[in-house]
């Protein structure tokens, strides 16, 4: 602690953004009254292998809480004659996995539709008085499937003779209803080469119970619910198309829901929405458990996920918003023989069928869904979708694009204001110890990306399959993420080291301060530097994301505010007379805490989709080379490191100082 001459009171701390002691001015312009005295004594390494484990944990306990915590199954007796039994949607996903593969054009298919037509028909004979279940097995013309996005750009597909079971669900007495219908639609066709018990077997499985439940409280709607159960998806989404350009019903759609899977069991999320917001907002307010990722929109919208689903038929060719879920666990199984319903996890059906039913007993006696495919077309060109993403999977935050851009705008002008004030006040000193903060940033990438893509070339080379972490992705973690973060501090210890070398150049300029105690301000300054680097990394990031309107962009945020606000509180000084001292343990206690609760979560999943995702790679041998799908996992994870440690590693270059 440093006390003023012949005062005891402390010096008080000023707001954040306004830091002084960073620059040559600031020094020179210490009062001679203060006499510190310097007592060296290293930040406790045990302290700082204690935060990151921490860290560590919490961002695993977050995963798990979000992405693998799933409600009980409940029986039929449990659930009631209105609510929804995973039990008995596994009833109906058995059936269909016993069938094996049943892909378009094979005799497995034809009894596949049997199944759930007699299924349909049964949930039609016990369905409320006062509901009326209309079926109907629809046998679609020959026609040509032309989409302009994403995995079938360009391309014409042609098909012909394929078969549908329809199940519309609506009140009786309510005539108006039939006019306008949610549409909740999934594929019963697999590949060739698995029984598909994720893809698609447990979708229509959930809109079988789904449609049961449904058929006790239609009488209450004031929209019909329309139940599709389509053929021809696998082989480009012709099902969809032949349906929606096809049907006579097509014409009552108002929203579209389209339940996938790419991967078998867990939670199934959304990770398409739009473009009007309502179906979001309304998803967010009445489910049980929600689940959604605007990040997977983000991905799938910019083509670097090469896939697609129905919900692209209905949203580019009939121009309907909605939501489009999938399943998304041990997605290296996706469309392949492992598909199977064992792996199946139990909750899985449950979750999603109670937010399903849950959300539509909400918006079924609205009366605002006839406004959502006439809104939808205008809220498009506006770019006035929804941003959306949950918290735990308990809460689910939604807005709109345009508060996003306000709040974005928001923050990056007074972070501007804050950084030009900051850099004016320090003068040219400070002009360039935050260019060289900011190549200490760049090395920290360039080396963690560098050494985790040397790991990606080299192990097709040693080991025995060129993705070899695809059991267990854990492995991932010692392939790749060690060496990203080794390259990530070299890098910055680089960096550190040249600012350094600046800033004693700076303080050599004082002569009334010992040699000992300039040196040890300096690595006191560097310090603050690399911390504040974060800061910039993530300003970037946002302003890019605002740029082209990403809704991932709020990652940005809660990265960039709670940090910038704790060192605020904690750290930062108006007075010139101030030194720079050690950085609290509790800047990134406080600072860390909400981006670990809101992302830490997301980024898992994020990292473990893509390894599932690196497995097509291997699939098919010549198409692309072996170290392919390693560079590209590499490289996510090396990104995840250095967006998510630039704080934390900032602590680890000097040793701590206190001032008595």
């Amino acid at each position: 602690m440093r006390k003023r001459s012949g005062s005891s009171s402390a010096t008080s701390r000023p707001p954040a953004g306004q830091e002084r002691g960073e620059a040559s001015s600031n020094v020179e312009s210490t009062n001679q009254s203060y006499a510190p005295r310097l007592v060296t004594a290293k930040r406790s390494g045990s302290a700082w292998l204690l935060f990151f484990g921490l860290m560590m944990y919490s961002s695993w306990a977050v995963y798990q809480y979000q992405f693998q915590k799933l409600p009980a199954p409940l029986t039929a007796e449990q659930a009631g004659k209105r609510g929804f039994s995973e039990v008995e949607a596994m009833k109906h996903v058995k059936a269909l996995t016993e069938l094996g593969p049943h892909p378009v054009g094979s005799d497995a298919l034809d009894l596949a539709l049997q199944y759930v037509l007699a299924a349909a028909e049964k949930i039609k004979k016990m369905a409320h008085w006062e509901v009326d279940v209309q079926l109907d097995f629809f046998h679609a013309k020959s026609g040509a499937n032309r989409l302009v996005s994403d995995l079938f750009m360009g391309k014409t597909l042609v098909y012909s003779d394929l078969n549908h079971i329809i199940l519309r669900i609506l009140p009786k007495y309510a005539s108006e209803a039939e006019e306008n219908a949610i549409l909740i639609s999934s594929h019963i066709d697999t590949v060739f080469s698995t029984e598909g018990a994720g893809d698609c077997s447990s979708c229509v499985a959930v809109m079988l119970e789904l449609a049961r439940g449904i058929s006790q409280w239609a009488h209450g709607f004031k929209n019909a619910i329309i139940f599709l159960f389509n053929t021809g998806e696998e082989e480009g989404l012709n099902g969809a198309h032949s349906f929606i350009t096809q049907h006579p019903w097509r014409t009552t759609i108002c929203m579209a829901i389209d339940l996938e899977a790419m991967g078998i069991g867990g939670k199934s999320g959304i990770f398409q929405a739009g473009p009007h917001p309502w179906a979001i907002e309304s998803f967010a307010s009445a489910a049980k458990y929600p689940s959604g990722l605007i990040i997977s929109q983000d991905l799938f919208s910019s083509g670097l996920i090469k896939s697609s689903t129905d919900f692209k038929v209905y949203k580019e060719v009939a121009g309907l918003s909605g939501l489009d879920f999938a399943y998304v666990d041990n997605t290296a199984i996706y469309h392949t023989k492992n598909d199977k319903l064992e792996l199946l996890k139990s909750g899985s059906l449950q979750h999603l069928g109670e937010n399903l039913l849950a959300f539509l007993l909400q918006i079924a006696p609205s009366s605002r869904l006839s406004e959502t495919k006439e809104m939808g077309a205008e809220e498009t060109k506006g770019h006035e979708t929804a941003v959306f993403f949950d918290i735990l999977g308990t809460y689910m935050i939604v807005y709109k694009q345009r508060f996003a851009t306000m709040i974005q705008n928001s923050v990056m002008l007074q972070s501007s204001l804050i950084w030009m004030t900051s850099l004016l006040m320090g003068g040219s000193a400070g002009v360039i110890s935050f260019g060289l903060s900011c190549l200490s940033a760049v090395l920290m990438w360039l080396f963690s990306i560098g050494l985790a893509v040397l790991v990606a070339f080299i192990l097709p080379q040693i080991a025995a399959s060129p993705v070899p972490y695809v059991a267990n992705p854990l492995l991932s973690i010692g392939l790749f993420a060690a060496p990203a973060l080794l390259g990530a501090l070299i890098g910055q210890h680089l960096g550190f080291v040249i600012l350094q070398r600046y800033l004693s150049f700076v303080y050599s300029k004082r002569k009334d301060l010992a040699p000992d105690f300039q040196a040890d301000l300096v690595k006191l300054e560097a310090e603050r530097w690399l911390f504040k680097a974060g800061f910039v990394q993530w300003l970037f990031l946002l302003i890019i994301g605002s740029y082209y309107k990403l809704g991932s962009s709020y990652l940005a945020l809660v990265w960039l505010v709670p940090p910038a606000f704790a060192y605020g509180l904690l750290e930062a000084t108006l007075t010139p007379v101030r030194l720079p001292r050690p950085l609290k343990l509790a800047t990134l206690l406080i600072g860390l805490a909400v981006p670990i609760l809101v992302s830490a979560g997301k980024f898992i999943r994020l990292a473990e989709t893509m390894i599932g995702i690196v497995v097509r790679y291997d699939r098919n041998p010549g198409s692309t080379p072996e170290w392919m799908g390693n560079v590209v996992v590499s490289m996510v994870i090396a990104a995840t490191v250095c967006l998510t440690l630039v704080y934390i590693l900032s602590y680890v270059h000097l040793s701590g100082f206190h001032f008595l």
